[in-house]
């Protein structure tokens, strides 16, 4: 009987030995999880669509703090900007769990200067973003933006001191060739970040060239065939952009897929955002340059080369690994 005892009680013993082991491993994989805040104009194209799915999905590397969004010229004001991204939260089952708030509407010149004012515009996501910068005094919080800066620079601009705790990884530009739709929504909030000491990283676009985002496509045979009845089942279904119910993030993907326009050759659309956040993910699969400061007057690029602010340029994108892990993240999410 003594023996019975001894052996219950080291299995016990064993026990809570191994699910003290699996707490500990579980809080040093949390920690080893970067703190992301995606700021974007969600119902702008497809691309912040997908960027948004793949980040939910990567649950495993990215501990999402918010979404945060803002209207650019396409795609409707903040209340449709708000909508679509409410939406992929839905699908991916997130909802529930990761915050989302409404930002700037307009721009950041005509919104400075009521900064000092309760409900000033876009208050709800600069207020998330310096709270919860101020949090990460230690490990940076990283503010991944796919759409205008607007948010960031509201937010650098009333809290400066928050600048040392963000790493600001922004898809945006065609450095040094001017011109690119999510800086020229907003050059005065960019120009004002590049003054500030913040982490900046630019994720290049360059349309017509291999070295930007805009080589990381899908062809929408390629979309059709690896998105069919991707992501979680939904109780209650999502009424589209372009109409319809929707169940799953897959099948409201090829829904928004079926809606746009492709270039080249073969015909295909580009994955911009989510690119972003897959540097973010693996470093390896771009090239980083760091270089001095520019700054952007009359809508050229000004190089600044004895500036001793640097900034970091992304280009040449691995497409084929950040494209097939992008699938597989979404057929093998969590």
């Amino acid at each position: 009987m003594k023996k019975l005892i001894k052996i219950i009680c080291l299995l016990q013993l064993i026990v809570l030995i191994s699910s003290l082991n699996s707490e500990a491993q579980n809080s040093i994989n949390e920690s080893k999880k970067l703190d992301i805040i995606l700021d974007s104009d969600a119902n702008n194209e497809l691309d912040d669509q997908q960027a948004l799915a793949y980040l939910f999905f990567n649950s495993a590397f990215f501990n999402t703090k918010a979404v945060t969004v803002n209207a650019t010229y396409n795609g409707g004001n903040i209340n449709d900007q708000y909508i679509e991204a409410e939406r992929i939260m839905k699908l991916c089952s997130v909802s529930k769990t990761i915050p989302l708030f409404k930002g700037a509407n307009t721009s950041f010149s005509e919104i400075a200067k009521d900064l000092s004012t309760e409900k000033f515009d876009g208050y709800s996501a600069v207020n998330f973003i310096i709270a919860e910068a101020k949090k990460h005094t230690k490990n940076k919080l990283v503010v991944i933006a796919v759409g205008k800066l607007t948010n960031i620079a509201l937010a650098l601009k009333k809290e400066p001191a928050i600048s040392k705790n963000i790493r600001l990884v922004w898809l945006g530009g065609n450095y040094p060739d001017p011109g690119e739709y999510n800086l020229e929504n907003d050059i005065p909030a960019m120009n004002f970040i590049l003054k500030t000491d913040i982490d900046f990283e630019m994720v290049t676009v360059e349309n017509g060239k291999n070295s930007g985002t805009n080589i990381v496509s899908v062809t929408k045979e390629e979309a059709l065939k690896n998105l069919q009845e991707v992501g979680p089942i939904i109780e209650k279904p999502i009424i589209g952009r372009h109409g319809g119910e929707f169940y799953r993030f897959g099948d409201y993907s090829i829904s928004l897929f079926e809606h746009v326009d492709y270039y080249g050759t073969p015909p295909s659309r580009a994955l911009f955002d989510m690119a972003a956040v897959a540097i973010v993910k693996n470093p390896k699969w771009a090239r980083s340059t760091e270089i001095s400061c520019p700054l952007m007057i009359d809508k050229k690029w000004v190089d600044q080369p004895n500036n001793s602010r640097k900034i970091i340029i992304w280009e040449y994108f691995e497409k084929e690994k950040i494209i097939n892990d992008f699938f597989q993240s979404l057929h093998n999410f969590k």
